[in-house]
């Protein structure tokens, strides 16, 4: 069990190093693989020896070697949110084909997470092709047909679909991109219907209680744009995680059963 929570624990590092990269270069239209990781401030390559998760960073004090540029906070915050969420599907699903579907899964919705904090896109690029791997597993799913996974997929995107079409009636402009409609496709057709449910509700309190810090707290307005994509994607790990025993639970509370 110890070799396996080592294991686990370093592959989550290295996927998590490479989430970084991803986050920060996919949405500036950079390739993944060239150049050799740099400094975004003076350009220098980063040494390989500057390059390992979490250690570097703590070694180098958080600041570039040649410059001393600050090294964003998310770096390493990544590198290691990556191997917890890995363990914890680990302890949840065993190491298993679904445990390795679930950490493909998870990093996709990392990766979009902090691309829509940063820069509020949910690039095509991910969410579609996560799509299609969803509905490739659930060929070969026990727990889930491709008629639910195709279910999943339009119960999910088809609520946000209603309320970006019903938003921009009522104030006659977007006040949800569309690009949370196509994630939610990619978290339907992976979760099912009644997850991708308990997704939307989940991530819309989370927003919902961020929006109110905002105000109160950053003196933000009204018009003050969140990224629904950062509350979607911790929703859709806590759904597929723990969603069927909360859902049990509250349906329980009124005599109800899935």
């Amino acid at each position: 069990m110890v070799e396996k929570i080592i294991f686990i624990t370093l592959f989550g590092l290295v996927w998590g190093s490479f989430l970084n990269v991803v986050i920060h270069r996919l949405p500036r239209g950079e390739s993944l693989v060239h150049p050799p990781s740099t400094c975004p401030q003076c350009g220098k390559r980063i040494r390989s020896y500057d390059n390992i998760p979490v250690v570097s960073f703590i070694i180098l004090g958080g600041r570039c070697r040649f410059c001393r540029a600050r090294i964003p906070a998310t770096y390493p915050l990544i590198e290691v949110l990556t191997p917890a969420c890995f363990l914890i599907l680990f302890f949840t699903f065993g190491l298993s084909v679904h445990f390795l579907a679930s950490c493909l899964f998870t990093m996709f919705l990392i990766g979009l997470a902090f691309i829509d904090f940063f820069h509020q896109i949910l690039p095509d690029v991910l969410t579609l092709p996560g799509l299609a791997l969803a509905l490739i597993y659930a060929f070969i799913r026990k727990d889930m047909s491709i008629l639910q996974a195709l279910l999943g997929a339009g119960v999910g995107a088809g609520v946000l679909l209603l309320v970006y079409g019903a938003y921009y009636l009522l104030r006659k402009k977007e006040g949800l991109g569309l690009g949370d409609v196509v994630m939610m496709l990619f978290i339907g057709a992976y979760l099912g219907w009644l997850s991708s449910l308990f997704t939307i509700i989940l991530a819309s309190f989370l927003g919902t209680m961020a929006a109110v810090f905002f105000l109160l707290f950053k003196k933000k307005d009204l018009q003050y744009a969140l990224p629904f994509g950062t509350f979607l994607a911790p929703s859709a790990f806590i759904a597929l995680v723990w969603g069927d025993r909360i859902i049990t639970a509250y349906l329980a509370r009124f005599d109800l059963a899935l």
